[in-house]
C-alpha cells in the first residue's frame, strides 16, 4: 500500500490533473489541508472513504494517519495545494514515510504561479525581456531564507519574479526591489487565483502600496517584472519562416530516434 502525493491545483476544482483525480477515487483514506484544497475536490473520493483535514495536525499526527492506513493495507491520497515541489511541506513527510519504509508516489498538480499567470493572461517569458522566472518568498514563521537567497539578488537579474507567502510583507518587498527595477517597474497582485472570489491589481512599485486594499492579507502572488507590461518585445524564432526545424518532432508521440535524422 502507498501514500500518493497528489497536487490539488490553485484552487479551481477543475484544475485537478487526471491522474490526481483518478488517485483520489482509488483511495479509501484522504489527508487533505483543508485551509487550501477547496472540499469539491474530495467528491472524487470513493464512497465510504476515511477523510481528513490535516489543518490542525502536526507532522506526527500525520505521519501516524498514514503509518495506521499503511497497517491496514489502505492506500492514501496525501492532498496539498498547488505543486508539490514548492513549499507543500513534502519532502519532511517523504523523509519520514522513508524511514518507516513506507512506499509513496508524487503527482504533480497546477501551480499558482501559473494559474496567477494565465488569469492574466500573461506569459512571463517573453524574448529580449525575460527568460526565466524565479519562484521565491520572504522570511516567514514557518521557513526563513538562506542567506544568498534575497530579493535584491534575484531582481539583479531581471527576471520575472513569481513571490510567494509574502503579500503582508509588501512594504519589504518593494523596498529591496526598486534599486535594481526602478519605481515605475510593473507588478500584479493576484488574489487566490482561480478561486471564484480571484481579485486582480495592478500597479507599479511606486504605486502598490496604494493599490493593495488592506484586507489582502494572504493567499495572493506578487508577480513582479518587466514582462508583466511589455509590449514592443521580439517575436520567437520559433514561428518564424525561416526557422530550422530539422529537430523539432512532428508529433508529441515520435522518439529521438524517428526524427533526429528525418528531413525536417
Amino acid at each position: 500500500m502507498s501514500v500518493h502525493f497528489i497536487g490539488a491545483g490553485p484552487g479551481a476544482p477543475d484544475l485537478l490533473t487526471l491522474r490526481g483525480r483518478d488517485l483520489i477515487a482509488s483511495c479509501p483514506v484522504c489527508l487533505y489541508a483543508g485551509s487550501l484544497v477547496p472540499e469539491a475536490i474530495l467528491s472524487h473520493c470513493p464512497e465510504g472513504a476515511e477523510i481528513v483535514n490535516t489543518a490542525p495536525l502536526d507532522l506526527d499526527a500525520i505521519i501516524d494517519r498514514m503509518a495506521a492506513a499503511h497497517a491496514g493495507g489502505k492506500d492514501v491520497a496525501r492532498l496539498h495545494s498547488g505543486d508539490l515541489s514548492v513549499w507543500s511541506a513534502m519532502g519532511e513527510q517523504i523523509r519520514r514515510l522513508r524511514a518507516l519504509g513506507i512506499p509513496y508516489t508524487v503527482t504533480p498538480g497546477v501551480p499558482s504561479f501559473a494559474a496567477a499567470a494565465a488569469t492574466l493572461g500573461a506569459e512571463l517569458t517573453l524574448p529580449g525581456v525575460a527568460q526565466s522566472v524565479v519562484l521565491t518568498r520572504t522570511p516567514g514563521r514557518a521557513s526563513s531564507m538562506p542567506e544568498r537567497e534575497t530579493l535584491a539578488n534575484f531582481a539583479a537579474t531581471g527576471a520575472t519574479l513569481a513571490i510567494h507567502l509574502s503579500i503582508q510583507n509588501v512594504e519589504a518587498v518593494v523596498a529591496d526591489l526598486r534599486p535594481a527595477y526602478g519605481g515605475d517597474c510593473p507588478v500584479c497582485i493576484v488574489y487566490r487565483a482561480s478561486w471564484p472570489d480571484e481579485r486582480i491589481f495592478r500597479a507599479t512599485l511606486d504605486t502598490l502600496a496604494e493599490a493593495l486594499p488592506p484586507e489582502i492579507a494572504r493567499t495572493a502572488l506578487i508577480l513582479v517584472g518587466p514582462a508583466l507590461a511589455a509590449e514592443g518585445f521580439a517575436e520567437s524564432c520559433l514561428y518564424s519562416t525561416d526557422y530550422d526545424r530539422r529537430y523539432r518532432p512532428q508529433t508529441a508521440e515520435s522518439p529521438w530516434s524517428e526524427w533526429r535524422h528525418g528531413d525536417d
